[in-house]
């Protein structure tokens, strides 16, 4: 399981041992702010890494158990693979326990483990007891028959056995898939002195690396990941399922909310409307009427909005999934198929919770019409299925794809092929594909790099090619970007020279700013012929840039104006054409340094270089004291 990642959620409620056992599982204290330490409560999220001996990388976030505490709860939870319910068995099962428990199930969270903490201040009949009661609470829910761990925090009883079940149970876990476009729902944000904005969160899917080129969503603000780490330890990227801290460049605190998503493509969507199905609670359960006011929980942003229903005006208890939409107070970042959790917001109290099913709603006719279209939007043809996939994971083979759409697999191919005649999808290389809007989002991108890049460097041939993959490997895979770079070369969008990409229209220039002072110094090189000076004494004077220097070098050069004649000096390309002609009518087919040195009457400060520079060509050859001319040089 090397290089696997994932989130543990320590839910139940307050007092209950959840942080207690968080440090004897892990030896961190996750209580680090003051008032809690005080009151004994956890208000923050608080994590902690869990050491494993198999490479998995196991993070265990400390959820908040008080009912005011809620928000904070939801939060962290968003973004954890297992839960560790815990239990004191004291005092049983209690209402944040049951709320808990709701709230987990609504975001989809299928893995759990039940911890009956506290076991040594209870007898044997007290344990059974709680243990009974438990499990006849998770009877008929997803966590039916979840696995049920003794401990004792103070003892260390049961430890040992509650580590073992929680690398068991992680075995079961489908890990986050970090080929997904890269996306962070912050929960915490705060500043370090000498670095900062720096901001919390758990990796929902794709990878950050440093130095990436990021979007803060919904604000739209570019921001750049100058430092990562994962549990206080620095590191060049992370990814899906990894807690992590990013300290963003280009941004104050006061900018960023919890709530907040990092991205790092356009390939999410901010909306203030959500199409969604909605699960009730089981009990207790007030009637809601249309357009009461709810506040919404998704990711780690919470929204108040207004619930609409097209079907009814009221919406009374039933175990029935209700189709309906939100409208927002705000924009949120959503995508089809994330989890939200619905409250009341007063007297607060969940309400149920669902799953996205439309991220970008719009207002509809009340009636039969609007429930047949969110029908067949919620089930989704085998076509909405593949693309909706295919947009979050960029690439897929056909086996992928089967898993993720549960398709069967002849209708898989003809949609495929399908998709294929209508020009919706690629074959990115034999049975692995893509979406033709991605390309067409790539390719917008590379054209935009590329040009921005141009525009920056005007002298150079181009960017690396290496340098373009990296700047899009934290939204798209090499495969898909390797494919892209392929497809608009041998379109003529783009041009491959040696190891540097540009775009087809492009050629190096001298920059507009420095343009006639440039010329001035080629022109002056081109004057002094064989017998340069040193290359940096021609801008002796000038107002032209010591940066410049190299790329006005780089570009003479890449442009066949000049050659270099020693490390320090240059050589116009003219004067080289000169001394050349020059050479070739005073000498024979074979000539020495004597027959040289009179042909170009210059000092041999000048001459040994020249004859060396033409030897680098391949237009003579030395042996031993002579030279002799090649086929490349047509002999006068």
């Amino acid at each position: 399981m090397d290089n696997t990642y994932f989130t543990i959620g320590m839910a139940g409620h307050i007092d209950h041992g959840k942080t207690t056992l968080t440090k004897k599982l892990t030896n961190v204290d996750t209580d680090r702010l003051k008032e809690e330490k005080e009151r004994g409560i956890s208000i923050e999220l608080g994590y902690a890494p869990l050491q494993t001996e198999d490479g998995t990388h196991v993070s265990i976030v400390d959820v908040p158990g008080h009912e005011r505490f809620i928000r904070q709860m939801i939060a962290g939870v968003a973004g954890i693979d297992l839960v560790v319910l815990v239990v004191a068995a004291d005092e049983g099962v209690m209402p944040q326990t049951e709320e808990h428990l709701e709230i987990l199930q609504f975001l989809g969270i299928e893995h759990c483990i039940v911890a009956i903490s506290k076991i040594d201040r209870v007898d044997e009949e007290m344990l059974e007891l709680v243990a009974d009661d438990i499990q006849e609470r998770l009877e008929g829910t997803i966590f039916d028959g979840a696995p049920c761990v003794l401990v004792d925090s103070l003892s260390g009883k049961g430890i040992g056995e509650l580590k073992e079940t929680i690398f068991s149970e992680l075995k079961k876990v489908k890990f986050r898939d970090a080929y997904g476009s890269f996306r962070l729902p912050i929960d915490q944000v705060f500043t370090v002195q000498g670095q900062g904005t720096v901001i919390r969160g758990t990796i929902y899917e794709g990878i950050v690396q440093q130095g990436s080129q990021l979007t803060l969503l919904p604000k739209g603000h570019k921001v750049k990941a100058r430092q990562i780490q994962v549990h206080h330890q620095e590191q060049l990227q992370a990814r899906a399922g990894q807690r992590t801290a990013i300290n963003l460049g280009g941004i104050d605190k006061a900018d960023v909310t919890r709530g907040d998503v990092l991205v790092a493509s356009d390939h999410f969507m901010v909306t203030d409307t959500i199409d969604v199905a909605l699960q009730l609670i089981d009990k207790d359960f007030s009637p809601l009427k249309q357009r009461a006011p709810v506040k919404v929980h998704v990711g780690t942003s919470e929204v108040m909005g207004k619930i609409v229903f097209f079907d009814r005006n009221e919406l009374a208890a039933t175990k029935d999934e209700v189709l309906c939409q939100i409208r927002l107070e705000e924009e949120i970042v959503v995508r089809r198929g994330d989890r939200f959790i619905l409250r009341r917001p007063t007297p607060v109290k969940t309400l149920g919770g669902g799953w996205v099913i439309q991220p970008k709603g719009a207002k509809y006719r009340f009636g039969e019409e609007t429930m047949a279209m969110l029908r067949a939007i919620k089930e989704g043809t085998p076509q909405d299925l593949i693309e909706d996939v295919l947009d979050k994971h960029i690439v897929l083979d056909v086996q992928q794809l089967i898993q993720q759409t549960s398709l069967d697999g002849h209708v898989l191919q003809e949609t495929l092929l399908k998709g294929l005649e209508q020009g919706r999808l690629l074959e990115v290389s034999p049975g692995k594909y893509s979406l033709a809007k991605t390309y067409a989002k790539i390719t917008d991108e590379m054209s935009e790099r590329l040009a921005s890049y141009h525009e920056e460097f005007p002298m150079r041939t181009g960017m690396s090619k290496a340098e373009l993959m990296q700047s899009l490997s934290g939204a798209y895979p090499k495969l898909f970007i390797e494919y892209s770079l392929n497809a608009l070369t041998g379109q003529e969008k783009f041009k491959k020279i040696e190891q540097f990409i540009a775009l087809d229209s492009f050629e190096p220039h001298l920059p507009k700013k420095w343009k006639t002072r440039m010329e001035g110094i080629i022109a002056s090189l081109e004057k002094d012929g064989l017998q340069v000076k040193k290359w940096n004494e021609y801008f002796e004077g000038t107002p032209v840039p010591k940066n410049d220097i190299p790329e006005l070098t780089l570009y003479l050069l890449n442009t066949r104006q000049a050659y270099r004649l020693l490390e320090d000096t240059l050589i116009h390309h003219n004067a080289f054409e000169q001394a050349l002609a020059k050479l070739q009518s005073g000498t024979d087919e074979a000539f020495g340094l004597k027959e040289a040195k009179e042909a170009l009457d210059v000092s041999r400060k000048y001459l040994i270089p020249f004859l060396e520079l033409l030897d680098g060509l391949n237009l003579t050859i030395r042996l031993e004291e002579q030279r002799h001319w090649t086929a490349e040089v047509k002999l006068k």
